[in-house]
């Protein structure tokens, strides 16, 4: 009976050693980019080469709790900024009366408010082709060679604008997002978000590590730069008027026409508070993490292959085989031991990641903020969640309801 056993376990260590090291290859050779990449975008001042060059466009709909720290971050950056137009999407909660508050004080903030959201499109990025629209609309002889996306919920640190231009232009990049620094407040928040960022880390490059393959190019919407003339040759948001995940499907369909993307560091010059406790991170950002909309079908699987075998798998076997080997002994010959060793491997990993990750995280106001180092327990939730949004489609955005938009 303990030789049938031990086949059976040996079988199914080999077929889950199967399922994990060539995950695991991957894992490693993606890692490996981590110390060659960009450094972090610093700060920066205006120089003259610089003045007016951009043009911000913040898409807005009742975010009156949470733009004001936006845009007085935005009113804080040089004149290499020639406006900023908040396009706001008939907010029903004082959003629009913050708006013109702030541009009483500064005549480059600008309020509109878009068009109907036609069928075909989701809010976002129809707000932003809004604005688009309007830039190009009132092009002047020395028109703006930058727009810049900027999300509401971001708070722009002094000398982002300026900082972020001037990589973009020394380094070539036709379109560059930034990945910001999260503040989080709440136990549950600091547990499971660092968990849902790193299926991100381990699906993709680190930030600053530059790829050529569109089809894995990342971005993050919350700050992206892209070159006026670009947009212009692109027709604006429209070839991601239909995606949740649009600052991705953007930045690919950039990238695949030969602009030169960038995804970099930005913990330095953008701080960004996204959801309010681990139920708002669970619900609303874990619902776009699976990137659906922006790649294929077999590429949305090959990435949940990657997630079960190296963040998902690695807990629950480390503690199967714990509790399971002192009353079976038969789990110590290798393969099982095999399995364990690479299982224990890969925890590891996640715990060095977790210190490498720290930086990205302002901890500094949170209650029980030490839960932080224990969100490698969150893994197999995270990415039961990345599981459950590939196959579902989101019916509901920001008080939204979306029953005809394709995928």
């Amino acid at each position: 009976m303990l030789v049938i056993d031990w086949l059976v376990v040996s079988a199914f260590s080999l077929g889950l050693l199967l399922l994990q090291v060539p995950a695991a290859t991957i894992l490693l050779s993606r890692l490996f980019k981590g110390p060659s990449r960009h450094p972090p975008i610093e700060p920066s001042s205006a120089t003259p080469e610089l003045l007016g060059t951009v043009s911000v466009v913040v898409p807005t709909l009742n975010e009156a709790e949470r733009i004001s720290p936006c845009l007085l971050g935005l009113s804080r950056q040089g004149y290499e900024v020639r406006e900023v137009i908040i396009v706001d999407s008939n907010s029903q909660d004082g959003t629009p009366d913050l708006v013109k508050a702030q541009a009483r004080k500064d005549p480059r903030f600008r309020l509109i408010t878009d068009d109907p959201l036609p069928s075909g499109w989701v809010g976002r990025p129809w707000a932003l082709h809004n604005g688009f629209l309007k830039i190009e609309r009132e092009l002047s002889p020395a028109p703006v060679q930058w727009i810049l996306g900027v999300d509401a919920d971001t708070q722009p640190q002094p000398g982002l604008v300026a900082g972020l231009v001037r990589v973009a232009q020394a380094q070539g990049y036709d379109l560059v997002s930034l990945s910001p620094q999260f503040i989080l407040k709440y136990p549950g928040e600091c547990w499971l978000q660092p968990a849902l960022l790193i299926t991100l880390l381990y699906r993709f490059n680190p930030a600053g590590s530059y790829t050529q393959v569109a089809e894995r190019v990342m971005a993050n919407g919350q700050c992206f730069l892209c070159r006026r003339e670009v947009l212009a040759q692109i027709d604006g948001y429209t070839s991601a008027c239909s995606s949740f995940c649009d600052d991705v499907t953007l930045a690919r369909n950039v990238a695949a026409c030969g602009f030169k993307v960038g995804f970099l560091d930005g913990a330095k010059v953008l701080k960004v508070r996204m959801y309010e406790g681990a139920v708002q991170t669970w619900k609303e950002w874990g619902r776009s993490l699976d990137l659906k909309d922006a790649c294929s079908t077999a590429q949305l699987w090959g990435d949940l292959w990657l997630l079960l075998a190296v963040q998902g798998l690695p807990l629950p076997i480390v503690c199967s085989y714990l509790l399971l080997s002192p009353h079976h002994p038969y789990l110590s010959p290798s393969p099982p031991l095999l399995l364990l060793g690479l299982n224990l491997f890969l925890l590891a990993i996640r715990f060095a990641l977790l210190l490498a990750i720290a930086p990205v995280y302002d901890r500094s106001k949170a209650s029980a903020g030490w839960t932080f180092w224990l969100s490698p327990l969150a893994d197999p939730l995270a990415v039961l969640r990345i599981f459950l949004s590939a196959l579902s489609t989101p019916t509901q955005w920001r008080g939204r309801d979306y029953y005809k938009v394709g995928r």
